[in-house]
């Protein structure tokens, strides 16, 4: 959970900004470079446009409630306010608040906070990626008997699907690009122990290296380490690492193109590399989409997305890396959005009691709510086909 819009094409004009000249959201064309985007411009533009609506809108909502309260009805009155009241919740809720920003070290602050905080941990558990769900699965997301723990496992069921898909064997050296609090790294450091493998993960956060570490010490497992480092300039030396595994970081990568070559240039010849990644459709993006695209961009700190098309393309155009395999598993994934809602219904008192006794207070229920929303908004993204779960491997030439 690490700006473009598109697969970086040579030569196209792709969608960066959010106009507020006129009374509707207009995107604003610019030259596409070879990968990434223009950050600032359409961060701050965009935020700047949705604004405008909610002050044009938050007018409109003011101006009713004289109206109301000069009634002489007391249920008028209220139920004016109450309007008032959620109508500015729903459009706040639409601005997003987390946008990527180039250089300033986003991406890792964010994980920082998400890591001090606690509650990703509680509810996710080790693993923030989304889990591999089959029918009995799903059947107990409503069950909150079960809920918790299901959401959990499923993770781990994702893990093995991802290691048998790739098709490495027995990797004598892993690293793990993009690892969060070290849930995935200490699974593999523990699942290919015997064979006498070595599992190195890396991360922007301090916080998370901090906790992954911790976590390991309590596990008892001394063959996995972890580093602060940028997936974008490794300091690892060429062919260090049999298999280079990536879960749900290409997200934040804001050089889909570097990403890839990085990884394949610490890669060893014949090793393996296996990324798993959020990703928008291929071909062309209409307004409400593109809209759609935006808030998902903004809230959680995305540069941008790619196609799962383009990854292979970005494999392929390496040189080096051959035998590329793509496959989407959005109906694998795709109950995980909603059922992180529903875990946090059936066990909501850590929010409260972290908003009651915590420094953050009640400003963690508005964090919450806004994730909920997020959530619900991926799981759409998903559902409509707007986005994708990629699934891409391949091996680097011997």
């Amino acid at each position: 959970f690490t700006p473009a819009l598109h697969a970086p094409i040579r030569g196209a004009a792709r969608p960066t900004g959010l106009s507020p000249a006129g009374p509707g959201l207009n995107l604003r064309l610019v030259p596409a470079a070879a990968t990434g985007r223009d950050s600032g411009s359409r961060s701050v533009s965009g935020i700047s446009a949705v604004r405008m609506g909610l002050s044009a809108r938050g007018g409109a909502l003011a101006a009713v409630a004289p109206r109301v309260i000069a009634g002489s009805n007391p249920l008028a009155v209220a139920a004016g306010l109450a309007a008032v009241v959620f109508g500015a919740i729903y459009i706040l809720l639409q601005i997003p608040s987390r946008a990527y920003k180039e250089g300033e070290g986003t991406v890792g602050n964010e994980y920082d906070a998400w890591t001090e905080e606690g509650l990703l941990e509680y509810y996710w558990g080790e693993h923030i990626h989304l889990g591999y769900y089959d029918d009995a699965d799903r059947s107990a997301v409503l069950n909150p008997l079960k809920s918790s723990k299901v959401f959990k496992d499923t993770k781990y069921k994702f893990i093995e699907e991802m290691y048998k898909w790739s098709g490495a064997s027995s990797p004598a050296k892993v690293l793990d690009v993009g690892c969060g609090i070290g849930g995935t790294s200490r699974y593999l450091a523990n699942k290919l122990k015997s064979s006498g493998s070595e599992v190195t993960g890396i991360t922007l956060s301090p916080k998370q290296v901090e906790r992954a570490t911790a976590l390991a010490k309590e596990r008892g497992l001394d063959n996995v380490s972890f580093r602060v480092m940028d997936a974008l300039a490794m300091e690892f030396e060429d062919n260090s690492f049999d298999l280079v595994w990536a879960c749900e970081s290409g997200e934040h990568m804001p050089d889909k193109k570097k990403y890839v070559e990085e990884m394949m240039r610490v890669l060893k010849p014949g090793g393996t590399l296996v990324v798993a990644t959020w990703c928008q459709k291929e071909g062309a993006i209409n307004s409400k989409e593109q809209k759609d695209l935006n808030f998902l961009y903004e809230e959680w700190a995305h540069p941008y997305f790619v196609s799962i098309e383009e990854y292979g393309r970005l494999m392929k155009g390496t040189g080096k890396l051959e035998q590329v395999r793509e496959e989407n598993w959005v109906k694998e994934t795709i109950t995980a959005w909603r059922h992180s809602i529903w875990v946090g219904v059936w066990d909501p008192w850590i929010v409260i009691w972290k908003g009651l006794t915590t420094r953050a207070g009640p400003k963690l229920w508005w964090k919450t709510i806004r994730e909920i929303v997020t959530l619900n908004r991926m799981h759409k993204a998903f559902d409509s086909g707007l986005m994708t779960y990629g699934m891409i491997t391949a091996k680097k030439a011997a």
